[in-house]
């Protein structure tokens, strides 16, 4: 049994995901980030960057309890931890998706949240921000409306990587982008959310899904910053 601290996000949802395709048993733990609870010493002592998701595997490596955090190192463990082909074992292949995991993580998923934050959630207009990320946003699309016109998935077959990044595009309004502009991605992100794994995925936490603006409370332990 998996015990899963976590929230609707994309990042969340990327591990949701990933725990129904591979088919494990686990509990979920709602971590409100809205209300605080990443700061809480019990949720720290599991993720210590205070920020979801993490887990607990209580059979872990050797039969022993493993807690991890990043979504990112997550997608790894649980793909191996399974034998899943989400995560190749012929090298090149493996490495075909991890470049593509790496992507998401040091590109898709630090350049949408500053697009969404500078768009959406910052305390003042900084027409600087909103145009540096937007145009991030639409060079990134770029990097995979290209890459998904010489291959199905982001690393030829679907994988870690595409269930990384699928979760980001689902707020492509946010950042200023239409599907429409990019056919090969649209493609790729309306065959993925079909699948029924991560229908499935996408449902956890659901009803938690935020539906209006954040306080000046939320923001300052979201964001630490001040809404004047």
């Amino acid at each position: 049994m998996i015990d899963l601290y976590s929230w609707p996000t994309p990042n969340g949802h990327k591990v949701h995901v990933m725990l129904e395709e591979v088919g494990l048993d686990y509990r979920v733990h709602g971590i409100d980030i809205a209300k605080g609870d990443q700061f809480t010493p019990e949720f720290l002592n599991i993720s210590p960057n205070n920020k979801i998701p993490a887990i607990i595997d209580h059979d872990g490596p050797d039969g022993k309890p493993m807690s991890l955090f990043e979504s990112g190192a997550i997608l790894i463990y649980l793909a191996e931890k399974t034998g899943s082909d989400l995560l190749p074992s012929d090298p090149a292949k493996r490495y075909e998706a991890l470049q593509w995991l790496m992507f998401q993580m040091g590109s898709i998923g630090p350049m949408l949240g500053q697009t969404h934050h500078f768009r959406i959630y910052a305390p003042e207009t900084v027409e600087y921000g909103i145009e540096r990320y937007t145009k991030e946003a639409t060079r990134l699309y770029g990097v995979m409306e290209k890459r998904l016109g010489e291959a199905d998935y982001l690393a030829g077959d679907y994988s870690i990587a595409d269930i990384a990044c699928m979760p980001w595009i689902r707020s492509y309004k946010n950042q200023g982008q239409e599907l429409d502009d990019y056919p090969n991605l649209k493609r790729w992100f309306l065959a993925i959310k079909e699948r029924p794994a991560v229908r499935r995925g996408l449902a956890v936490l659901d009803e938690h899904t935020r539906k209006k603006a954040y306080s000046k409370e939320e923001l300052k332990l979201l964001f630490n910053v001040e809404k004047k």
